[in-house]
């Protein structure tokens, strides 16, 4: 199921015994291009306070009602380790977070599913993780807006994105090409990213802008099935993942 992440932002999150607050962000890993965390704005239940819930507890959206079910209780929630949302986040906490919910963990593997068991490599890795947050840990919110680099020149803004709710890949990147095109939308797939540069704010592509010029139309009304996804992957002469 395709959603959209400015559509999920504000969903209202349900714990096993009542509501616990709102989305508010997404933090999503930069290389696998998984979501890895919610973050959850517990709003006047728990006083100016975020946290963070893995994929894992959550079950699919209610689209009729704007909720998001999670596995765990209110003092499931209460109780985990508190986050500075403000501050990286380090491995560190991951681990803590991950050992509180008893949640497998995702570092030291290709990270094909939303989680993975760890491996060798992790230990050198949390020393390198905890001092500075984890590097590969992004925001949605901060993504959001970021520029469009084609080969030749930047051509737009990233708009949204949209993620698969069953394995929480994000699977498309929208495009708002209003700056250079007028009114028009398109999507890319996330694996045709080469990557990002946060330093200046953008998304680097390796397709030309004529490419994205005349790439068909994303209407954000009409859902992302199969047939639209087959036009866009013919279009840009890509093999499909499915």
């Amino acid at each position: 199921m395709f959603r959209s992440t400015n559509e999920l932002n504000g969903y209202k999150v349900l714990a096993t015994d009542g509501d616990c607050g709102t989305v508010q962000d997404f933090l999503f890993d930069d290389v696998s291009h998984i979501m890895r965390y919610l973050v959850v704005n517990t709003g006047g239940w728990l006083t100016d306070r975020q946290v963070l819930i893995s994929p894992v507890a959550i079950d699919q959206p209610d689209l009729d009602s704007y909720e998001l079910p999670t596995v765990l209780s209110k003092a499931n929630i209460e109780a985990a380790p508190a986050v500075e949302t403000e501050q990286p986040v380090s491995r560190q906490y991951e681990t803590a977070l991950a050992s509180f919910y008893n949640w497998p963990v995702y570092w030291g593997s290709s990270l094909t599913p939303v989680m993975n068991r760890p491996t060798a490599s992790v230990e050198l890795e949390e020393r390198v993780a905890a001092r500075d947050g984890d590097p590969h840990l992004r925001s949605v919110n901060e993504v959001t807006g970021y520029k469009i680099q084609c080969m030749e020149d930047t051509i737009g803004h990233v708009e949204d994105m949209i993620v698969d709710t069953e394995s929480w890949s994000l699977r498309y990147l929208v495009i708002d090409t209003r700056n250079w095109l007028p009114g028009k939308k398109v999507i890319i797939a996330f694996d045709w990213l080469t990557h990002f540069t946060w330093e200046d704010h953008k998304a680097h592509l390796d397709l030309t802008r004529s490419q994205v010029e005349n790439a068909p139309t994303y209407d954000p009304r009409l859902p992302v099935n199969r047939a639209y996804e087959t036009q866009l992957y013919d279009f840009y002469g890509r093999p499909t993942y499915w």
